[in-house]
């Protein structure tokens, strides 16, 4: 059985156990024409002839010290089977636009599609609305086809591209970032 709760502690060898990376059989491919006339931004979803895997080995102590500080907005939850931790959700409001950021969304690969993902969203969700806020924002790669596959799923859309959001290199044939957007039910 799957527990989600708050997360008020990080340990930084659990998080690593669960931020491992993905593996994708497509990518987005970015095109983008710029003129005086015309901006245009499209993607189109492209199958690859050899899977593409990412492994995410960035967790240094900065990292996780700034997530760790984060956890004090009471917007992040960790997913247990009994006490081991299996899915993580870092999430941070922000109060200027009026929306949560997700700062990072894994689910450890043993685990993944069981539905932990879902009761992520669902915490993530339940509590970006019971704060009054509007929208929830999620960042990923052109590459990473199944976190895009599965955040539509849970009701976002593409909502954004940065063609230059880690290095100056990322556009045409790098990591483009994708931002999915799920609007919450407001007042206003």
């Amino acid at each position: 059985m799957i527990t989600i709760a708050p997360l008020t502690h990080l340990d930084a060898h659990a998080l690593r156990r669960v931020i491992t990376g993905y593996t994708s059989q497509a990518r987005y491919v970015v095109d983008w024409r710029d003129s005086d006339e015309i901006s245009q931004f499209s993607l189109q979803l492209v199958p690859l002839a050899e899977p593409f895997t990412r492994r995410y080995d960035y967790l240094d102590e900065e990292t996780l010290r700034r997530y760790q500080e984060g956890l004090s907005h009471g917007c992040s939850a960790g997913a247990y089977a009994g006490s081991e931790l299996v899915g993580v959700a870092l999430a941070e409001p922000q109060a200027w636009n009026n929306s949560l950021w997700v700062w990072e969304f894994h689910v450890a690969e043993a685990y993944r599609r069981q539905g932990i993902g879902e009761q992520l969203m669902a915490w993530l969700t339940a509590r970006a609305i019971a704060l009054g806020l509007r929208i929830i924002v999620c960042e990923t790669q052109n590459h990473n086809v199944p976190a895009i596959q599965f955040y539509r799923r849970q009701g976002f859309q593409m909502d954004g591209v940065d063609i230059s959001y880690y290095t100056n290199k990322d556009w045409p044939d790098g990591d483009v970032a994708v931002f999915m957007k799920k609007r919450l039910p407001t007042d206003g």
